[in-house]
This record gives structure tokens, C-alpha cells and sequence, in this order.
């Protein structure tokens, strides 16, 4: 599904989630390892296809902190996951922001048939609300993506 093809949801109220979204949504629960100093990556041209997503999750009324917390339970080893971050959303009561950058796309589309992820997403989907924000990027470097990359990458 393209990007322009998400539809957007009123703004007061978020789209409820299908298994499609869920699952372009959900690249759930990965940690990525630690950091390194603020770089781009060696070698990189903006055209090695690195993937990444930004969007905004809304959980039900008053379940944040628990799909929260299964987000961040995490496999540990989502092969090509360079960065995965959950973040409360100061201003929505209800919303986490997850940003993610992989290594390409086929990574993170392999990673949703991971059977951690699989049973991650069954737990996780009854706690959603909808999407109402997602965007994909191509990551060009930053704080953490070098030393993440390296253990992906070791050459």
C-alpha cells in the first residue's frame, strides 16, 4: 500500500485498525541495540535503501501504558531492525509515536512474519484504537544507526 493510498481520518477521531494497517503498522516490537556517536553511515549515498516508519498509534481509552508495554517487550533479534522507538505522546493521552529504521524494506516486511511479532500483534491488536499518522522515510544516519548497522553489517 502506498503511502498515498492511507486514507486520513478525521481528525477527531482515529481510523479504526484492519489487518492490513495493523500489520504496515505494526513492525512491532523490536529493540534495536545500543547507540554510537551522531553519524551517517559509512558509505551511505541515500540510495542504499535503508526503510524507514514513523506513525501514530492510538490505544483505547486508558490502555497506552499496557500496549506500551507490549511493544517494548521486544524480540531482541528482528534481523535488519537498525532503531526501534516507542514514545508517549505528551499532548494525546492515548497516543504512542513508533519510529522505526531497517536496513531495507524486505526486513522489516520479513520481520512481520516473525512468530514473536505474530503473536505480539494478537495481543497488541484488542489495546488499538487506530492509526491516525504514518509515514514512511529513507534514513539517511544519525545517533545509533551506525553502531545498529555495524552489527547487521559488520564489512
Amino acid at each position: 500500500m502506498a503511502p498515498d493510498d492511507i486514507p486520513t481520518p478525521p481528525r477527531d477521531r482515529p481510523a479504526l485498525p484492519d489487518r492490513r494497517a495493523f500489520m504496515a503498522a505494526g513492525m512491532l516490537f523490536a529493540l534495536a541495540p545500543g547507540a554510537a556517536a551522531q553519524q551517517t553511515l559509512p558509505g551511505h549515498k541515500g540510495d542504499q535503501g535503508m526503510y524507514g516508519l514513523i506513525g501514530r498509534m492510538i490505544a483505547a481509552p486508558g490502555k497506552r501504558d499496557e500496549l506500551a508495554a507490549i511493544l517494548l517487550e521486544g524480540t531482541g533479534g528482528m534481523p535488519g531492525c537498525l532503531s526501534y522507538i516507542i514514545a508517549a505522546d505528551p499532548a494525546h493521552a492515548d497516543a504512542l509515536w513508533i519510529t522505526e529504521a531497517w536496513d531495507s524494506r524486505e526486513s522489516h516486511a520479513a520481520s512481520l512474519k516473525l512468530p514473536a511479532v505474530q503473536a505480539a500483534i494478537a495481543r497488541g491488536r484488542p489495546l488499538i484504537a487506530g492509526f491516525d499518522s504514518r509515514s514512511e522515510t529513507v534514513p539517511l544516519g544519525g545517533h545509533g544507526l551506525a553502531a545498529a548497522a555495524a552489527v547487521t553489517d559488520p564489512t
